[in-house]
């Protein structure tokens, strides 16, 4: 099935046919140049900087500092300021342990992410956002069930060696991560010396707190943010989240100055830095697609990577919502795919127009959350 398809003006691709991008063997951080040899599958890939940090000690620190933090919990723009060391809960209804719903191999990402073998997908239960029509509704929705989901840290270590060594994962995909950034870190921090040595995916809804991704510096390798809303006005009606808009820029640049505007694949087209920008494409014009992609623009690069979302489908409450009850027309794609030739962005992927039911997870079932999309034998 093919839900990425190739646009004569840009360097967009087929999943899995490759990616017109720049290549790199090896990358400078710190005036060093960093390179590992993945001898198993015979491909000579960038050493992830978090190993660099975890040899200094700073992995360590940096995991001390932002524990230090959970006690009057500031990870997140929210801003709590419940103490989460002792289990209090504030917006995310999260405490001190992670919550993990769902461990698996992911193939439904972009092929820069997925390539083959999958990323390992980690699923944090709970989300610092409410958006009405939240996919992932059944983990990010609904923390009486998620309670029950939490994880010693020493284990989920133990699973990032599993999606890495077992399944033979690319990457490490963290997704919704933006509340738990402090167990993320010490997570990282236990599964070096188990062996961890694939680059880490921050995969976010771009709702992050600055000082919790300048405490990522260097430890995640790709970001993976939505910009979902040009508006905070449609962020607030929609997603609880008045500043969406304000802090998701402010964040994007972050991530920009961290890992750059251009994304630096390895010879097999998988990313091992850089930043790649999601944008779904909402019903009735919500998302803003013209103020949110221009701004990228005009701010951080046309070379940056984008992934122009189609899938969006009405789910959780979004049926009793007027604006967003229906799937977006052919219309409403079209006029997205011709301002993205007319700003002249560059690299990325455009999902197919048909895309809105083949990414529906579901989470509640038992085995893989997306059987529709493993690769079949």
């Amino acid at each position: 099935m093919q839900l990425y398809h190739q646009n004569t003006n840009l360097k967009f691709c087929l999943r899995g046919t490759g990616f017109e991008s720049k290549q790199a063997t090896g990358y400078n951080c710190c005036n060093e140049t960093f390179q590992y040899n993945d001898r198993e599958h015979g491909i000579d890939r960038m050493e992830p900087s978090y190993l660099k940090l975890y040899r200094r000690g700073e992995l360590k620190r940096r995991a001390e500092a932002l524990e230090a933090r959970l006690a009057s919990c500031d990870i997140c723009p929210r801003e709590c300021h419940v103490n989460r060391l002792e289990n209090e809960h504030g917006f995310c209804h999260s405490g001190y342990l992670p919550i993990v719903s769902t461990i698996c191999d992911h193939h439904g990402e972009e092929p820069a992410i997925s390539g083959t073998r999958g990323t390992g997908a980690i699923f944090f239960g709970n989300c610092n956002m409410r958006c009405a029509y939240c996919q992932n509704y059944q983990i990010s929705q609904d923390p009486g069930h998620q309670s029950s989901k939490k994880m010693d840290f020493c284990t989920l270590a133990q699973q990032m060696i599993y999606l890495q060594d077992e399944l033979g994962c690319h990457n490490i995909s963290f997704i919704s991560p933006s509340h738990f950034v402090p167990q993320l870190v010490r997570a990282v921090l236990e599964a070096v010396p188990m062996g961890l040595r694939v680059p880490i995916v921050y995969n976010t809804n771009a709702y992050d707190s600055m000082a919790s991704l300048q405490a990522l510096d260097g430890i995640v390798d790709v970001y993976l943010p939505d910009l979902k809303y040009a508006s905070d006005t449609c962020a607030a009606k929609f997603s609880h989240t008045a500043d969406y808009a304000t802090r998701a820029r402010q964040a994007i640049l972050e991530m920009c100055r961290q890992v750059g505007d251009e994304l630096i694949l390895d010879d097999s087209g998988l990313a091992q830095k850089g930043l790649i920008i999601r944008h779904l494409i909402l019903p009735n014009g919500l998302a803003g697609s013209r103020d949110s992609l221009t701004w990228l623009v005009k701010e951080v690069s046309t070379k940056v990577t984008v992934s122009i979302m189609s899938q969006y489908y009405p789910s959780y409450l979004a049926s009793q919502i007027p604006q967003l009850r229906r799937k977006i027309s052919t219309s409403e794609y079209l006029d997205v795919l011709k301002l993205v030739d007319e700003l002249g962005l560059e690299n990325g992927w455009v999902q197919e127009m048909n895309a809105a039911e083949s990414y529906l997870p579901h989470f509640e079932h038992e085995g893989h959350p997306f059987a529709a999309e493993q690769p079949q034998i």
